[in-house]
C-alpha cells in the first residue's frame, strides 16, 4: 500500500510522539527523517529505529527541498516522514504535502507537540497574545539581517509577545545559544535603534523545552548574559504587555524580578 505519513515526534525523547503516530510509523515500509529545522532532544536515530522496528534514513536539507526522494518513494511504498516538534510547522513540509496531493498519493498527518505551544505554556504566557515569530540567523561575514529585528519592534509596539527561534546548523552541529541570541539583539539595537532592547527589557529564555532537564529563565539582558542558561536548544520570548497572571507566572516559574508585578496587581 502506498502513501505518505507525516509524523511529528514532539520535543523530546522517543516517547514524545503520540501513540497513533508510533503505530502508524511501525507499519511504514520506509521512514525518512530530517532534523535541520529542529533537533529532537534526548533521542538518537538508533533509539528511534528501535522504537519503529526499522531503519530511519536522515535526509539533509537539499534532499528534502530539492530532491524528490520522498515523493518518488511514496508512489509505490508506505513512507513515513518524521521531524521534531510538529511536522507541519515548516513550509518545506507543506510543499511536500501539496506535491503528494497533486499526485493523488494518500496522506495522513500525525501532529506532535510544538515549541509554538509548549514554550508559552511552560512560561505561563497566553498563546493568543503572541505576534509574529522570528528566527535569528548566525551573524557571519557581516550578515546581520534587519528584518527579524523590525518584526520584533512591531510586536513590541502592539503590546504582543514575541517568540524568537534560534538558528540551527545541524550538519555542522552548531546551535545558536541564548547568549548569542541576546548579543544579536543588543547589536541590532545599536545599529537600528528601534527601542527593542534596553537595560530593563525583560527577556525569557526556555532551554530544552519538553525534556526532563527543561530550564526557564526571565530577566534583563546583562543579568542573563552572566547566567548559565542550560544547554541548547534554546528559545527566547520577549514579552509584550503582561496580564497580571502572566507576570506572576514569570516570577514563580522563570525567576523574573518581582518588580514586574505592578502594585495594582498585588
Amino acid at each position: 500500500m502506498r502513501g505518505l505519513i507525516f509524523a511529528g515526534l514532539g520535543l523530546s525523547g522517543v516517547d514524545g510522539m503520540t501513540v497513533k503516530a508510533l503505530n502508524a510509523l511501525c507499519e511504514c515500509d520506509v521512514i525518512f527523517a530530517e532534523f535541520y529545522t529542529s533537533s529532537l532532544t534526548g533521542a538518537t536515530v538508533t533509539e528511534l529505529e528501535d522504537a519503529f522496528g526499522k531503519s530511519v534514513k536522515v535526509l539533509h536539507r537539499a534532499q528534502v527541498e530539492e530532491d524528490d526522494i520522498i515523493i518518488r518513494t511514496a508512489r509505490t511504498s508506505r513512507v513515513g516522514f518524521v521531524t521534531a516538534g510538529d511536522t507541519m510547522s515548516a513550509t518545506t513540509h507543506v510543499d511536500l504535502l501539496i506535491q503528494a496531493a497533486e499526485e493523488g498519493i494518500p496522506v495522513k498527518i500525525f501532529h506532535g507537540v510544538s515549541i509554538f505551544s509548549a514554550c508559552p505554556s511552560s512560561l505561563g504566557l497566553q498563546p493568543y497574545k503572541f505576534g509574529r515569530t522570528v528566527t535569528l540567523p548566525f551573524i557571519e561575514s557581516g550578515y546581520h539581517p534587519r528584518s527579524p529585528y523590525d518584526h520584533l519592534v512591531t510586536n513590541k509596539k502592539e503590546g504582543l509577545h514575541s517568540m524568537v527561534l534560534l538558528d540551527i546548523r545541524a550538519e555542522e552541529l552548531r546551535y545558536m545559544t541564548a547568549h548569542q541570541a541576546i548579543e544579536w539583539l543588543i547589536e541590532g539595537e545599536k545599529k537600528w535603534q528601534g527601542g527593542l532592547v534596553t537595560n530593563d527589557t525583560l527577556i525569557c529564555v526556555a532551554s530544552r523545552v519538553g525534556s526532563d532537564d527543561e530550564k526557564l529563565f526571565a530577566g534583563y539582558p546583562d543579568d542573563l548574559l552572566r547566567m548559565d542558561l542550560g544547554e541548547p536548544l534554546h528559545t527566547l520570548v520577549i514579552p509584550g504587555q503582561l496580564h497580571f497572571m502572566e507576570s506572576y507566572a514569570l516570577v514563580h516559574l522563570a525567576g523574573a524580578p518581582r518588580s514586574i508585578i505592578k502594585d495594582d496587581d498585588q
